[in-house]
């Protein structure tokens, strides 16, 4: 009989919440939902680990290629029904699988039992368990993690809350001391945001954003696993704090808050959800909740790294508050501690200052340490799990004082965090001022939203072009530390350290230098792909011609002819010289038109940057293709935009030479279509 023996679960034990207070067995009857995550059917998809801006894969194209098996979704499903457990929902694409079911059925299907509990100090009960899970032999090396069984508190949310401050900011000032890119507005871009609790009021954004003069931001509330927009809860400072510092420096984003809840399979499912949004197609996503690394399972760590560099890989920047409790981040063991998921090696990881300044200009800024003043202290310090990630290699990061583990930095980056210096936000119908690096992810999310908007593409997984840039695109923070327990670790210093990061944003020489390395890069190559430029492809353009990027490279589809050589490259010199024999119509077609091992070549190609070959004509030496603007610019290494001439007509045109992979030099003589603008004029007049 199918599904008799039975193996444990690698990475699922799970220690008891420390405090809580036992209330009895959980009853049989009661339902309870689970997410199943499952391998991938192919090796882990391609990271960029350059600062030039490359290419990413498409949503489709990880789904396929780096997603789950059917076979392994059809096993799944043999299981649950053998167990009496209804499949809700199953994606390729994100490797999981919604089960339910009575408890007494979890409980037989993966071996473990459950209880009631009392969270700490609160009258609020959760579903635990404690110890490892075990499945079905079929399943060993299939299912990577089962969460959901135990559904206490995953995450907090880093907001800090000040009703009286003595000095504090609008989002728009905070942009403007940092020197965020003008007459930028993320136009075109979605921002993610990811809430496990909490909710706003149309109300209050209506009056907050009149209050600053700025456009209400068109704001969209996503369910997942049940969550719901649910304002009245002390988390409502967070969510408001994260939709009102993006909705006033990005003020022309669309804003998607996924609403979930506060266990690790609503957060987990939450950022899946996020990734694989095929409709709202988010370029970025903030995250302003976390917990200690070692209050994870190491399967759900796991699964939560996985599904992070699933966003690193299709080109989604994600921005992740790094902690408000100082290098222990709150943890009373006499250790040091980091956050998760902002120690992931795929996040950019956002760290905390004090911050003055008036008119636009930076007076002082210092590591935010207001422990004594019990107003908390920017997160910070080395990975005990996560290994040192190459683009750090260079940066510093000092090994774990207490275990001499070379470990990932965190942060990468900073910006204002401590509530004396706070955000002026309006929270449940109050003006109040709140700081924590919850404030800070969404800051950086606003800015990278900015500058998507000029590049005319994603900027993606940010780590391995900052750490590549000169230092002058960073406020340097050389002063202070987040020791919060006396362990005098860790300090601030020039460069790189575990409280601030590489530092603060200096905006618009930040978008400069990611400009200059995509037009380094000719708008944008596939990873460690030799390239050779097209002969003569250069625009020439008019001192009346105008140039602007697009402002959705994402959606702006393009249709390119790529044109092949000729099966027989010397004709035409026979043809000149007379030595050129008389051939039939079929003779004609095989020597005129182009190799066959060319056309396959050029499909390669193709799939490989995610176009379409709409059609292929041997005879004709052509393949027209179909993509968006972006994987025309990272197919063909260019960057895409508009030209408008001096009669106020727009035309798609290009800058840079348009390339191929080398493997592809001389085989491909042009592409057509990325200039529009005519090649001929009417001319016509009175005789």
């Amino acid at each position: 009989m199918a599904f008799e023996n039975r193996t444990e679960l690698k990475a699922s034990a799970k220690r008891s919440l420390p405090g809580a207070v036992p209330a009895g067995p959980v009853e049989p009857g009661e339902n309870v939902q689970v997410t199943v995550y499952i391998r991938r059917k192919a090796a882990e998809p391609p990271i960029p680990t350059t600062a030039a801006i490359k290419p990413h894969m498409s949503h489709q194209q990880i789904g396929e290629t780096h997603g789950a098996d059917q076979a392994d979704i059809d096993l799944i499903e043999r299981f649950a029904h053998e167990y009496q457990l209804t499949v809700v929902s199953a994606s390729l694409a994100k490797r999981r699988v919604i089960l339910q079911g009575t408890a007494e059925a979890m409980m037989n299907a993966f071996g473990t039992k459950l209880e009631c509990y009392t969270l700490p100090g609160t009258s609020h009960q959760f579903r635990g368990r404690t110890g490892t899970l075990s499945l079905p032999a079929e399943l060993a090396g299939v299912v990577t993690a089962v969460l959901g069984l135990d559904n206490r508190p995953a995450a907090k949310p880093h907001f800090r809350p000040r009703q009286a401050s003595p000095t504090s900011f609008t989002p728009p000032q905070v942009a403007q001391l940092y020197n965020f890119p003008s007459g930028l507005t993320g136009k075109g871009q979605t921002v993610a945001i990811i809430e496990l609790g909490g909710g706003y009021k149309a109300a209050d954004l209506t009056a907050y954003f009149q209050s600053l003069g700025t456009p209400v931001p068109t704001v969209t509330a996503v369910s997942v696993d049940g969550g719901s927009n649910k304002p009245g809860g002390q988390a409502d400072g967070e969510v408001l704090l994260d939709i009102e510092v993006i909705g006033a420096i990005a003020t022309g984003a669309n804003l998607a808050v996924y609403f979930a809840p506060n266990t690790d399979a609503g957060f987990l499912d939450a950022v899946t959800t996020t990734i694989h949004d095929t409709s709202n197609k988010p370029s970025i996503i903030s995250i302003s909740w976390g917990a200690p690394e070692d209050s994870w399972t190491q399967q759900s760590q796991n699964a939560m790294n996985a599904a992070l560099q699933d966003a690193a890989a299709v080109g989604v920047t994600v921005t992740v508050a790094a902690g408000d409790n100082g290098s222990s981040d709150g943890v009373t063991d006499g250790k040091l501690h980091v956050d998760f998921p902002a120690s992931s090696p795929y996040v950019l990881a956002c760290g905390g200052t004090t911050l003055a300044g008036s008119n636009g200009k930076i007076s002082s800024e210092v590591v935010w340490n207001e422990i004594a003043n019990n107003e908390g202290a920017t997160g910070g310090g080395v990975s005990a799990l996560f290994p040192i990630p190459a683009y750090q290699n260079s940066a510093g990061v000092p090994v774990q004082p207490q275990t001499n583990f070379a470990g990932r930095g965190v942060p990468d980056v900073a910006g204002d965090a401590d509530p004396s210096t706070g955000y002026q936000v309006r929270v449940d119908g109050k003006n109040q001022v709140i700081g924590g690096t919850s404030a800070v992810a969404p800051l950086w999310a606003a800015l990278v939203a900015r500058m998507n908007e000029k590049l005319g593409t994603p900027v993606g997984f940010l780590n391995p072009k900052l750490y590549k840039l000169s230092s002058s695109v960073f406020h340097d923070i050389t002063s202070g530390n987040n020791d919060d327990s006396g362990l005098g670790n860790y300090s601030a210093k020039p460069g790189w350290d575990p409280c601030t990061g590489l530092g603060t944003p200096n905006g618009t020489a930040l978008l400069n230098a990611l400009a200059s390395s995509a037009s380094g890069a000719s708008g944008g190559t596939h990873s460690g792909t030799e390239r050779t430029p097209i002969s003569g492809d250069q625009p020439n353009y008019s001192a009346s011609d105008h140039w602007s990027a697009l402002s959705s490279a994402e959606t702006t589809p393009v249709t390119a002819t790529v044109i092949l050589r000729r099966n027989h490259p010397d004709l035409g010199e026979d043809l000149l010289s007379g030595k050129a024999p008389r051939l039939t119509r079929e003779q004609a077609a095989a020597v005129l038109g182009a190799k066959q091992e060319d056309i396959q070549e050029a499909r390669k190609f193709a799939a490989q940057y995610g176009l379409t070959v709409a059609e292929d004509n041997q005879s004709a030496r052509t393949l027209k293709l179909q993509g968006t603007a972006r994987q025309m610019q990272d197919a063909f290494g260019v960057q895409l935009g508009w030209v408008s001439d001096g009669s106020g007509s727009r035309y798609l045109s290009h800058k840079g030479h348009i390339s191929v992979p080398k493997n592809l030099a001389g085989k491909v003589a042009a592409v057509l279509g990325l200039d529009l603008r005519p090649i001929a004029r009417h001319r016509s007049g009175a005789v």
